[in-house]
C-alpha cells in the first residue's frame, strides 16, 4: 500500500512526489485535472490539503477507481469512474495522466482509495 499527499495551490491540486521530480519530472505532469480535482475537492472537504492510502488490491475501508477507458499512449493514463467515496454517491469520471504509471509501474485497471483523515 502507498500513501500519498496531495495539495491545493490557489485552485489547482497537485500530487506531492518529490522522487518524480528528482528524476527530472515536470511539476505540470503532478497536476491534478479533469475530474481528479474535483474528487479531490469532495474528499479534502475544503481543506487544502489531504493523504490518500492507494492500493490496486483492495483494503478496509477503501474506496474503488475502476478503470474504464486506457488512452493512446502519446495522450497517456486512463480514464476511472468513481461510484462513491464513504458511501456517498459521487458517479463521477476522472483522468489520471501517465504519471499513476510512475505510481504502480503500470496503469490499474482498479485503484483504492482511503482517506488518511478520517
Amino acid at each position: 500500500m502507498k500513501e500519498h499527499r496531495f495539495v491545493r495551490e490557489g485552485i489547482e491540486w497537485y500530487i506531492d512526489l518529490p522522487e518524480y521530480l528528482l528524476q527530472g519530472g515536470d511539476k505540470g505532469d503532478l497536476q491534478m485535472v479533469s475530474g481528479a480535482d474535483t474528487m479531490l475537492d469532495i474528499i479534502a472537504e475544503e481543506k487544502n490539503e489531504v493523504t490518500l492510502q492507494i492500493d490496486t488490491e483492495p483494503f478496509a475501508g477503501a474506496d474503488e477507481l475502476l478503470l474504464t477507458e486506457l488512452c493512446d499512449p502519446i495522450f497517456g493514463g486512463g480514464y476511472y469512474y468513481m461510484k462513491q467515496f464513504e458511501n456517498k454517491a459521487v458517479n463521477k469520471d476522472l483522468w489520471l495522466c501517465d504519471v499513476i504509471r510512475f505510481v504502480f509501474g503500470n496503469i490499474p485497471g482498479k485503484i483504492y482509495i482511503r482517506n488518511t483523515h478520517r
